[in-house]
């Protein structure tokens, strides 16, 4: 009861509450069991966490519905909230394709 009562303790300073709402956006983990790792065929090196995708509304205490791509159709599309991250919008993330000049002779 004592090992139980200090393991509990140990685990209570770690945890916070995640509150998301709509417009939110979050990076959704890759596992089998968000069918996010089946559906993408999860390997070693893929990574852990999925781009931010937008949450469209908040469905109980704990599931939250989000915005997946097309290529993920076949995936259901509300979440629990352990299986979710949230994104900090950063200018920093976005990256501008540079612009190519084409010759008259299709090379650049």
């Amino acid at each position: 009861m004592t090992a139980q009562s200090c393991q509990k303790s140990y685990a209570d300073r770690r945890w916070r509450p995640l509150e998301f709402e709509g417009g939110d956006h979050v990076f959704l983990k890759v596992s089998l069991v968000t069918g996010i790792g089946r559906s993408i065929k999860a390997k070693k090196l893929t990574p852990r966490y999925l781009e931010p995708y937008e949450i469209l509304e908040r469905i109980g205490l704990v599931a939250y519905r989000i915005t997946l791509p097309l290529h993920l159709f076949n995936v259901h599309n509300v979440f629990h909230v352990s299986q979710l991250k949230k994104y900090h919008l950063d200018p920093s993330h976005v990256i501008e394709p540079e612009e190519i000049e084409l010759q008259e002779n299709l090379t650049f």
